[in-house]
């Protein structure tokens, strides 16, 4: 296979990667040959994925736009891989240009592209780090160059945590990010869900396409999801389905669950 000009040649355009998955899910280009058959695969197993990413987005819209019009001016997108329409900077910055915003991401493509992007706009940045590895987030130079912990952050972590196993401590890993925040902070986020959906088959079938990549599928319930939120007051609706999330018409929220991403948001209180 061809490599593009845009692709670093540290990867293996021969491995699917989740970050170029979801791209093609949502219409991207950014995305190989191998990335595309895996796609195609998932959607052969559940044929709702495209509609789960494209759901996914218009949550993680909402949640910055509410956000941003309720006086936050800080974010912290982690896990937030290749740039399309609708990125938390182009949302933020609408609502207000001095907002600003750092892209957290593992992928080199999704980092690539992302410094492309923001080439230019003084109020935005990417990284390359794990969500795993919170210190070295938190203590990276271009975070404290752009971010003021000693104001309120918003952290997105969307559509990242089915790819975190239990064994990596999910629990500690928000903990630590929560302790570098003040007050008046959020955490926003999402996760595959198979609540309801059981007896279907399409588990075990996405599991086996996930396999593929270097990130493997870690699905959690309703309860689960919300047990994150420690230390955060979940907002109104709490946590449901990404449509019913504050959705901007009641036909966006009709059967939900087809969108298998539950969400949610909270506010760090005190």
């Amino acid at each position: 296979m061809q490599r593009p000009d845009w692709a670093p040649d540290t990867i293996d355009i021969e491995r699917p990667s989740v970050a170029r998955m979801y791209d093609y899910y949502l219409g991207g280009s950014h995305n190989f040959a191998a990335d595309r058959a895996a796609a195609q695969a998932m959607v052969a197993a559940v044929p709702e994925a495209p509609l789960m990413a494209q759901a996914n987005r218009a949550f993680l819209r909402r949640a910055v736009q509410l956000l941003a019009e309720s006086g936050v001016r800080q974010f912290l997108d982690i896990g937030s891989g290749i740039p399309t329409v609708g990125n938390v900077h182009e949302i933020a910055q609408r609502v207000d240009p001095e907002c600003r915003v750092v892209y957290v991401d593992v992928d080199p493509v999704a980092v690539a592209h992302s410094r492309e992007i923001l080439a230019g706009n003084d109020r935005a940045t990417v990284i390359r780090e794990d969500l795993r590895q919170p210190a070295a987030i938190l203590g990276h130079p271009e975070v404290n160059r752009l971010l003021d912990f000693t104001q309120p952050v918003a952290v997105m972590i969307v559509a990242v945590l089915h790819f975190i196993p239990d064994a990596d401590r999910p629990e500690e890993v928000l903990r630590t990010l929560r302790a570098a925040l003040v007050p008046g902070s959020y955490l926003v986020m999402s996760q595959a869900s198979d609540d309801g959906r059981t007896g279907t088959g399409e588990r075990a079938d996405a599991e086996q396409v996930y396999r593929r990549t270097d990130n493997q599928l870690w699905i959690r319930s309703r309860g689960e999801l919300a047990s994150l939120f420690d230390g955060f007051e979940l907002i109104d609706p709490g946590v449901v389905w990404v449509p019913q999330w504050r959705p901007e018409s009641p036909e966006q929220a009709e059967n939900a669950e087809r969108a298998v991403f539950l969400g949610g948001v909270g506010r760090l209180g005190g």
